[in-house]
């Protein structure tokens, strides 16, 4: 017979008792983060919100502010993992190198320590908790706020795409063909 706790065994590991996961949803004009705690299969809101910067900011004190915002969530909370959406913009290349370049300050802000980093693409995240790649905004907000308990949808959208990543990567974490993993 299988016990409940052997029902996680993967390549020798037991599922994690506790962690904190930190979920990013980069962007330069908004940059999404949110704080999830995993007890076992449990998960819990800790804390979200959103770095915002000014198109008439200069573009390193942009990604400076989403530097230091970030490294103070990471500073605070201190997580052990952190899930962050990856850049795909199609054609629009000057879109995507912002975004990049909005992913490099938030993932830098994450290099104080050994935190595991799960990349996931936008699809991959509505499917994680959606249970469809092609949900709209709305839809992810909703399962957001039903898989964390949350009163009311979390908001700015990008707050809750970024507790949408950290839920992707308690879901994902098991199993590493589902993200690249590497030290921050």
């Amino acid at each position: 017979m299988v016990s409940y706790e052997q029902m996680f065994v993967l390549e020798g590991s037991l599922l994690p008792t506790e962690r904190i996961i930190l979920g990013i949803d980069p962007g330069l004009a908004n940059t999404g983060w949110g704080v999830v705690r995993q007890s076992g299969a449990r998960l819990q809101c800790l804390a979200y919100g959103c770095v915002s910067t000014s198109s008439h900011e200069p573009l390193a004190a942009r990604l400076r502010k989403i530097y230091e915002q970030t490294t103070a969530v990471v500073q605070r909370f201190k997580p052990s993992c952190v899930g962050i959406e990856t850049v795909w913009f199609g054609q629009n290349i000057t879109a995507a190198f912002a975004t990049g370049q909005a992913r490099g300050a938030a993932l830098a802000a994450c290099g104080s320590g050994p935190i595991e980093v799960g990349e996931f693409s936008p699809r991959q995240i509505k499917l994680a908790v959606v249970g469809t790649g092609s949900a709209d905004k709305a839809q992810v907000q909703y399962m957001v706020k039903q898989v964390l308990s949350l009163e009311k949808p979390p908001e700015p959208d990008h707050a809750a795409d970024a507790l949408a990543a950290a839920i992707c990567f308690s879901t994902h974490a098991f199993d590493a063909s589902g993200y690249t993993e590497r030290t921050a």
